[in-house]
């Protein structure tokens, strides 16, 4: 499932080939977030033509609209969006933290009030895991806490603990529809073949939980693991910190998922500490809002001094928006509420963003990663706010 090709010996940068049914990721990789099934202002084409190589969507929110059972009869997320590449679903975990105001915690498992429409709903790890199973996604994420930041160590313990007997109860499940036992429930698109269960490492941001809740989650053997609970409030060196607790104890053969971070800067280090793949709405989320991010940091878009600034957006990128078009058009478009400004600028970051990964796992390859990332940091190094 995960082929470790090199690990870079100053840093332990990894490059690897994530194998799932369908395809083959080179890692590292960043996911685009298509929260809704969609990569927001681009279509699946752009996206391809980007080479994107797999994406993320939330079972929570596809869930309420438009219902896992609809898009299980239209082929599974592959077939409803169009997307032939791998697909990573989260599990609605997160939306326990965002959605903190509309939702109840128990044993059982989260009771949400949908944002939508006021209804009430019950995700339990084993009903996540049936959603997901009906979404067709290569990669499953289990139900789990999300924690905020601050959060007691009382907290954030008996939370860690909870998490993970949801995570038993879900490779349980998992179990069973990969076995075919829940006929009726796992039909179709749904019958558990090519599901890989990740695990999720939580503990906020106290390095002994972080290390017990990974050492429980190695011990059930899964096919990769992410870390969770990060970039919620909590300082970059503490977020950098539970990276490196964690990948200190999972295992080296199995993927490492760094969930909703973050930055360049940001997934450039945490590449340096072992980590394989990201996720983040960053480049999309700045880009509608007319922030560009290019080989020498950040550009805002709307600013007046760009008015008639006939450069391309980056000089030094070689995407369709920046060989095509001038800053000051950017500008305008941004000025003028254009949706062509939010589309030129997702597809310049995205492309940024993924041109990243590709130049850090070719430098792993090449052996030459740790003197890439002393280049990177430099140019960078006035660029870390969000």
């Amino acid at each position: 499932m995960f082929e470790l090709q090199t690990v870079d010996p100053d840093t332990g940068a990894r490059a690897g080939l994530l194998h799932t049914a369908h395809g083959t990721v080179a890692t590292p990789v960043f996911m685009p977030v298509a929260t809704q099934a969609t990569v927001k202002t681009m279509t699946q084409q752009e996206l391809l033509d980007l080479d994107a190589r797999m994406l993320l969507s939330n079972a929570y929110h596809l869930y309420l609209r438009p219902g896992h059972e609809l898009i299980q009869r239209c082929g599974g997320l592959h077939g409803f969006m169009s997307w032939s590449r791998p697909i990573l679903t989260d599990s609605g975990g997160y939306q326990v933290f965002s959605l903190s105001a509309r939702n109840r915690i128990c044993e059982e498992g989260v009771h949400f009030q949908s944002h939508l429409d006021g209804s009430h709903h019950l995700f339990t790890p084993e009903r996540v895991i049936d959603i997901e199973h009906a979404l067709g996604a290569d990669i499953i994420m289990p139900l789990d806490e999300c924690i905020a930041n601050p959060c007691t160590l009382e907290y954030a313990s008996a939370s860690v603990d909870r998490t993970l007997r949801w995570a038993d109860r879900s490779v349980e499940r998992q179990a069973q529809l990969t076995a075919g036992v829940a006929a009726g429930v796992a039909t179709g698109v749904a019958t558990g073949a090519g599901r890989l269960l990740f695990g999720i490492v939580q503990g906020s941001t106290y390095p002994p939980l972080r290390q017990y809740c990974a050492q429980r989650l190695v011990g059930m053997d899964l096919p990769g693991y992410a870390i969770g609970g990060t970039a919620v409030g909590e300082t970059r060196a503490q977020m950098l910190e539970a990276v490196e607790v964690s990948t200190a104890v999972l295992p080296a053969g199995k993927p490492r998922y760094l969930m909703g971070v973050g930055l360049p800067m940001d997934l450039v280090d945490a590449v340096a500490r072992g980590v394989d793949m990201f996720d983040c709405v960053v480049p999309t989320r700045n880009a509608r809002n007319g922030t560009a991010f290019t080989s020498t940091g950040r550009l805002r878009l709307k600013n007046a001094s760009l008015s008639e600034d006939c450069l391309p957006l980056d000089p030094a990128c070689t995407c369709s928006t920046c060989q095509q078009y001038t800053r000051a058009y950017l500008r305008h478009l941004f000025q003028t509420g254009e949706i062509m400004g939010m589309r030129l600028a997702s597809h310049h970051n995205l492309h940024f963003y993924l041109t990243l990964m590709d130049q850090m796992r070719q430098a792993i390859l090449d052996h030459s990663f740790s003197a890439w990332r002393d280049r990177f940091l430099r140019q960078h190094l006035a660029d870390t706010a969000a």
